[in-house]
């Protein structure tokens, strides 16, 4: 099976990269390390990064060389699953060409964080991939805030999977949902997405780190996204574990279309007294306040909602 698909020259797909080095898998198994002709792809021009694990590139070797090569182009992206970055001030393409993002977060160590999983739905629906939540560490005592949480995004139709990467309980589920796809894991650093990628290849494929004990933080084992070919009991997919990010901010739309990409406040869009005008704080006939007063929108998400307004 191709990996990107056919093409004039010789094609590999990226599975990790940094400093505009990037690892580059060809056809027939070697990874070849490539720079970029130019240091510049006219598709990436204005992000952070030019490239990231899951895109399809066209390049050509060395001479001389059987592992050193340089990019010369970039094939077109079925998708990506970017974030602002504050640092860079500019947009940063985690991963590409994907079928589904997994937002990992944990029951606890380090704490239920829910609007940060808020955060990473929005982007989902905003670059139309299939969002996946993946509760881990449940083998840890679950506060029933936690669950009251998960309800309510299962009640407005997100997936979600109660997971341990140390006991393995809930991992039949996760693969039979991820079972030939090609899937990327976003999380805060310290939820555990680098030992479930473990467990779920079979093997030890990702380093891991014990959590900070001051700050209850992971300690950003994973500092550079990776793809990973799993291929372990029967399950075959492709993974893609990224580096923890402590504040995901969204990219790609304005204030005013946020609510598109909350399904429970969808359907109210605009019906306000004030119309898309509506701040839905205080002001009179705000739909959104009198579903959250009767229940049908939690409170926890109007926040989220607001925070994330206010980035935008």
């Amino acid at each position: 099976m191709s990996l990107c698909g056919e093409a004039a020259g010789e094609q590999g797909l990226v599975i990790q990269g940094t400093n505009n080095v990037f690892s580059v898998e060809t056809e027939s198994g070697p990874v070849v390390r490539c720079s970029i002709k130019g240091k510049i792809l006219r598709q990436s021009s204005g992000f952070y990064n030019p490239l990231a694990p899951g895109d399809c590139v066209e390049f050509s070797r060395i001479p001389g060389s059987e592992d050193e090569g340089v990019i010369l182009s970039l094939a077109p992206r079925k998708n990506r699953f970017t974030r602002w970055n504050e640092k860079g001030n500019a947009p940063q393409i985690l991963a590409a060409n994907l079928d589904a993002v997994a937002v990992v977060t944990s029951a606890d160590a380090p704490p239920f964080r829910p609007r940060f999983v808020d955060r990473v739905l929005v982007q989902a629906g905003i670059e139309n991939i299939p969002p996946l939540v993946v509760v881990n560490k449940c083998d840890l005592p679950v506060d029933p805030d936690v669950y009251a949480r998960v309800s309510d995004w299962q009640r407005i139709g997100y997936t979600v999977f109660f997971v341990s990467a140390s006991t393995g309980e809930g991992l039949d589920a996760l693969r039979a949902a991820l079972a030939g796809k090609r899937s990327a894991f976003i999380g805060q650093s310290g939820v555990g997405k680098s030992s479930l990628l473990n467990a779920l290849c079979g093997s030890a494929v990702n380093r891991t780190a014990a959590i900070s004990c001051k700050y209850r933080r992971g300690v950003h084992t994973t500092t550079r996204g990776a793809l990973f070919h799993a291929a372990s009991g029967g399950f075959q997919g492709d993974l893609i574990d990224t580096p923890g990010i402590r504040h995901f901010r969204v990219y790609g739309i304005s204030s005013a279309d946020l609510i598109y990409y909350f399904p429970e406040m969808e359907k109210l869009a605009g019906r306000c007294l004030y119309g898309m005008s509506c701040t839905h704080g205080s002001e009179p006939g705000c739909k959104i306040q009198e579903a959250v007063y009767s229940g049908v929108i939690a409170e926890d998400r109007l926040e989220s909602w607001s925070r994330i307004a206010g980035e935008l």
